[in-house]
């Protein structure tokens, strides 16, 4: 309507300033066209009225022309106080200055108008979207939040929770006490001092694979928990979590190690936090484990970055959370989360990691924020033990040689108890047994599931002769695990004295070689003889490449017993390097290569005078003998005199 009355305004004649009044009539239907336009858009009654509170009813009703118009003066700029009457001359230009006003009145109203119809719809939508969240408030409260779609789904979880396969093999046969943990007896022992004591220290554990580790650590928190003498409760948390599934989120949006902070916009917090744009604070494990024990298995797999927030969390006790959408001064921020940015969240707790790598390659921060506790390899003995045990604990039995069979092929716990309850799978599928009745594991059982497994021994038999030419054991390391190297020497006569030549495989590595040439000089001097008068051939069985420079003493009485066809036991094995000077130097890995013996059946090691402290308080049926220099090791593996001893 406005648009229609606007054009209507343009349309009335001699409404423009440089038009001009033709006539009194033409001017008087200009009049009434422009109160026509006020009559529409006041109304009739409304301009009525409001033209007596300006004084200009009775003028606009008068039939005098410059009476009308000093009406419009009026009504248009509501100026009752306007008393001069227009003069002929001045009536056009009145009017037109009368058009502007009334078309400038006339677009704002238009809009205003628009305006207000935009708003009135909006509000119509909203006021709609609130009555309709009502009815479905009230339909909630009067159904709850579940509907026959959610039913189904609740009906289909109960269901499935009542599908029920047995316990796996690791639940029924884990140890639940300290004691049932086969080996690790030392080990044991530093893990319970650490944590009974009033200040209980973060501890690193170090060792192979499926020793025990884990399980210590939760029977461990079990038996502190029951002393008086630690700060731990009885329901002290134990949290543990694999280091290698944990990632540092530099956005610090999923960190559920240390906890992150749902923010309203990125990831939504609940729903009345998001439409209060109030961001919500999620703490992580380390607050899961506040008062108890944070155990984090392959904690060197940890990321770096990671490492170093946690070792801040160890420092302080406590996360801190922030982010920029935390507005303090926020009357709809919850106590609990104002608390959490401003104090952050409470993490005291004791940290325990377990790793395979060698304590070099960890952290030297978070190393000397921790004890370090190390376990040890399992010999053969221990894990046919354990093999046993989880027997008794399945109630089934075993052949004879069905433990020792599997203690041939792994030294781990872990390994172990997969073979065997392969083997009782393999045996209850073979007698068509039912759970409830007895199962016997055949020898025939295991050696199909090693088959099926394309497992190989992981310790060698050795030969069964007590003595030969030219042939020794070396001992060797990787990471916690020993292992034994059959190290063998040919020597003959060359074609042609003094062109004689020496051969080493070169998978070995040059620190082999290097040792095959301090041996040489080492020997000319306590046999006399020059190598360069033999063809001399030394070859590691099997390839193996050794790093270090640990088995040049084991070289050294390979070729001398090749050379002086003196014949070696063969239930002896030497570590160590030897100098040009004939002196036997420490090496590294003692500790673990005198299990590795220990695991092989060698019953005579031979280890470098240095390396005296390194050598276990526990060494089984192996003895260990210190030298310092050839001449010793020549004494205790040739002497006529030590043959019995050495041999037995």
């Amino acid at each position: 309507m406005i648009k229609k009355l606007l054009t209507k305004l343009n349309r009335i004649p001699g409404s423009k300033l440089h038009e001009k009044l033709e006539n009194e009539e033409a001017v008087r239907r200009q009049v009434t066209a422009l109160f026509g336009v006020l009559s529409s858009v006041y109304g009739p009654d409304k301009l009525v009225l409001r033209a007596g509170k300006l004084d200009a009813l009775g003028l606009m009703r008068s039939s005098s022309l410059d009476d009308r118009v000093l009406a419009l003066q009026r009504i248009v700029f509501e100026n009752p106080g306007l008393e001069e009457r227009p003069t002929p001359e001045r009536i056009p230009e009145i009017l037109n200055e009368v058009e502007e006003a009334l078309a400038d009145f006339l677009a704002r109203k238009s809009v205003e108008e628009d305006i207000e119809r935009r708003v009135t719809d909006r509000m119509q939508e909203k006021h709609e979207e609130y009555i309709k969240e009502i009815r479905t408030q009230l339909v909630k409260e009067q159904s709850g939040p579940e509907n026959a779609q959610t039913l189904k789904k609740y009906a289909r979880l109960e269901k499935l929770e009542t599908v029920k396969l047995s316990k796996s093999m690791f639940e029924a046969v884990r140890p639940q006490a300290m004691e049932q943990i086969v080996g690790q007896e030392q080990a044991k022992r530093a893990l319970l001092s650490k944590l009974a004591s009033p200040f209980p220290q973060h501890i690193l554990i170090y060792g192979p694979p499926g020793v025990g580790k884990t399980t210590a650590a939760r029977i461990a928190l079990q038996e502190a928990a029951r002393l008086a003498s630690t700060p731990f409760l009885a329901n002290a948390p134990f949290v543990e979590v694999d280091g290698t599934t944990l990632r540092w989120d530099p956005r610090d949006i999923t960190n559920p190690l240390l906890g992150s902070v749902h923010d309203p916009i990125y990831q939504g917090a609940r729903r009345d936090f998001a439409d209060t744009a109030v961001p919500e604070p999620k703490p992580g494990l380390v607050t899961d484990a506040h008062g108890g024990i944070l155990f984090i298995d392959e904690i060197g797999e940890l990321d770096a970055m990671l490492q170093n927030k946690l070792l801040k969390v160890l420092e302080d006790k406590r996360v801190s959370f922030d982010s920029p959408y935390y507005d303090p001064d926020d009357v709809n921020v919850p106590k609990y989360i104002k608390k959490l940015f401003e104090e952050g969240a409470p993490a005291d707790f004791v940290l325990i990691g377990a790793t395979t790598r060698d304590p070099s390659e960890i952290n030297p921060a978070l190393r000397s924020r921790c004890a370090e506790i190390f376990f040890e390899p399992l010999v053969p003995d221990q894990v046919e033990t354990i093999v046993m045990e989880a027997a008794d604990r399945l109630e089934v039995s075993l052949e004879a040689e069905v433990a020792q069979t599997i203690a041939r092929y792994t030294i781990e716990g872990r390994k172990a108890v997969n073979l065997l309850a392969d083997a009782h799978g393999l045996a209850v599928y073979r007698a068509g047994a039912t759970a409830e009745e007895a199962v016997s594991i055949s020898q025939h059982d295991i050696d199909e599931v090693l088959r099926m497994n394309r497992m190989v021994p992981f310790v060698k038999d050795r030969e069964t002769v007590q003595s030969e030419i030219g042939k020794i054991y070396g001992l060797g390391v990787a990471g916690f695990l020993g292992s034994v190297l059959e190290i063998e020497a040919v020597a003959y006569p060359a074609v042609e004295a003094g062109k004689g030549r020496m051969r080493f495989n070169d998978t070995a590595g040059s620190m082999a070689k290097d040792s095959v040439f301090n041996a040489a000089a080492v020997l000319r001097r306590i046999t006399g003889k020059d190598l360069q008068d033999y063809d001399i051939h030394v070859n590691v069985v099997g390839g193996g490449r050794i790093d270090g420079p640990s088995a040049g003493v084991a070289i050294t009485m390979a070729i001398y017993s090749a050379l002086t066809e003196k014949p070696i036991p063969q239930n002896l094995a030497i570590t160590g390097e030897v100098s040009i000077q004939g002196k036997v130097k420490p090496v590294g890995g003692v500790f673990e290569k005198i299990f590795g013996a220990r695991q092989a059946g060698v019953t005579q090691v031979l280890v470098p005078y240095d390396n005296r402290r390194d050598v276990p308080t526990e060494t089984g049926d192996v003895n260990v003998h210190c030298v310092q220099t050839i001449d010793e090791v020549l004494e205790l593996v040739f002497a006529e005199q030590n043959q019995t001893i050495i041999a037995s």
